[in-house]
């Protein structure tokens, strides 16, 4: 069994003028979808080697490593975001990350499949009337969306999305660094059930392949 590991970088965020966001200088691999407040980093594993020994990677868990809850400056009460840890065996365009805010991998407009998302990870935090002045958010929910279907694919994409609640008080917001993990194994297939699933994993990476 092998584990396998991605990270993404800190995120520093600031509003000016209200409801507008931007990225600070110090952040590390994210990129602004949309300036009401949504953010992502993107990376990938690299599976090729396995693909190439004709082998399917079978998951046997998934998991996020985090450094500590987001911070605030000047927040309030009713602040809140929502923080989505995803990993796909298809790239999704900038709409349909933007879409797995609001619908995951339940039915809605662009959303991915169940069987696409191999692992997904959505916490939400918020600052209410006790903590408010600690800087810090709580986690008030936290729920696990993800498949952990086999695949034969050559990538498997690993995504942080932040979204943020409106209104929101605090002028700036920082996230710390976190880690994707995946746990799995390579095993060889009957040839006709390998051949099918690799021409489904090339049939869903050329749907979504935007270059």
């Amino acid at each position: 069994m092998k584990t396998l590991a991605k990270e993404h970088g800190i995120l520093g965020i600031a509003q000016n003028p209200p409801g507008v966001w931007s990225i600070d200088d110090f952040s590390n691999g994210w990129r602004l979808l949309n300036p009401a407040g949504i953010f992502v980093s993107d990376t990938y594993f690299d599976l090729a080697g396995m693909s190439q020994r004709e082998k399917t990677l079978f998951f046997e868990g998934a998991t996020v490593q985090n450094m500590a809850n987001p911070t605030h400056t000047a927040g309030a009460a009713g602040d809140s975001f929502i923080e989505v840890d995803l990993m796909t065996s298809t790239p999704l365009s900038d709409a349909e990350l933007m879409s797995f805010t609001i619908f995951g991998n339940f039915a809605g407009p662009g959303a991915i499949t169940f069987h696409e998302t191999i692992y997904a990870r959505v916490n939400q935090y918020v600052v209410d009337l006790d903590t408010a002045a600690w800087g810090s958010f709580i986690q008030v929910s936290t729920n696990q969306i993800g498949s952990l279907e086999p695949t034969a694919s050559d990538r498997i994409y690993s995504y942080r999305i932040i979204s943020l609640g409106a209104p929101l008080t605090a002028s700036d917001l920082d996230f710390f660094a976190c880690r994707h993990l995946l746990q799995a194994v390579a095993r060889e297939e009957a040839e006709f059930e390998y051949l099918m699933r690799l021409k489904r994993s090339y049939e869903l990476q050329q749907s979504h392949d935007e270059d």
